[in-house]
């Protein structure tokens, strides 16, 4: 690929801020990638790519996990991230490309406007929270911004949150690559990439890590959020 050396830095860039924002990777990963490749190809490297973000997190930040919320919010998000899944080979990828781009402006307006919305700690949100979150990462390839704000609510400590958030994320990417894979979205030319974004996602998740624990993870959310705006309004531009 021409733009290889590009495309490996923003995905290294994608790693660490979702790393530290705790949004996880593919908020920013999905629109980085949709600049290089049609989005289905999108698709089916994302998963890949995230099923070793994910497990660098885990070993990175393993100081304890919420097995009740593993259960509560990532069953559903597995369920549902396959149906998101199964359902996106239905919809026009310019179509999807559109909607990302216009969930990513809605999701970061939302969360800059009003500030201290919260999600109240409740098994029921819990569920609902995952179940969106697991299609909107199988339809968009991306649901971590709405997996994290309900994990929020669950006032973890930022080891934590980032483990529990890893593992739910692992099985939810585990089971949309198996749905991308019959759906075709897995092209044998793109391959080469795995292996090269598996180093990127443990030097990405390392230097993420270093970073939060200098920095105040809610000074840096806000500009997450800021940049999610602009990956938002850039992706929709992109395909006027």
């Amino acid at each position: 690929m021409k733009y290889l050396p590009i495309f490996i830095l923003l995905s290294l860039i994608a790693e660490i801020i979702g790393t530290v924002g705790g949004f996880g990777s593919s908020v920013f990963f999905v629109p980085i990638a949709n600049f290089f490749f049609d989005f289905q190809s999108v698709l089916g490297i994302t998963a890949l790519y995230h099923l070793s973000s994910n497990l660098s997190k885990i070993v990175l930040f393993k100081k304890g996990i919420e097995k009740k919320i593993i259960i509560t919010l990532g069953v559903p998000a597995i369920i549902f991230v396959s149906l998101g899944a199964y359902l996106s080979q239905y919809f026009n990828p310019k179509i999807l490309t559109y909607i990302l781009g216009f969930f990513l402006i809605a999701l970061s307006l939302l969360f800059l406007i009003f500030k201290q919305l919260k999600v109240l700690p409740k098994t029921s949100n819990a569920i609902i929270g995952g179940s969106l979150s697991g299609l909107s990462a199988g339809l968009l390839g991306t649901g971590g911004a709405i997996r994290g704000i309900t994990l929020a609510a669950f006032k973890m400590n930022k080891d934590k949150f980032i483990a529990t958030s890893a593992v739910i994320d692992l099985g939810v990417d585990f089971s949309r690559t198996i749905v991308y894979y019959f759906n075709g979205y897995m092209h044998k030319h793109d391959l080469y990439l795995v292996p090269i974004l598996i180093l990127v996602s443990i030097i990405g998740t390392w230097i993420g890590k270093i970073i939060l624990n200098k920095v105040s993870q809610e000074q840096f959310r806000n500009g997450v959020l800021v940049l999610i705006l602009i990956v938002g309004i850039v992706s929709v531009l992109a395909n006027f």
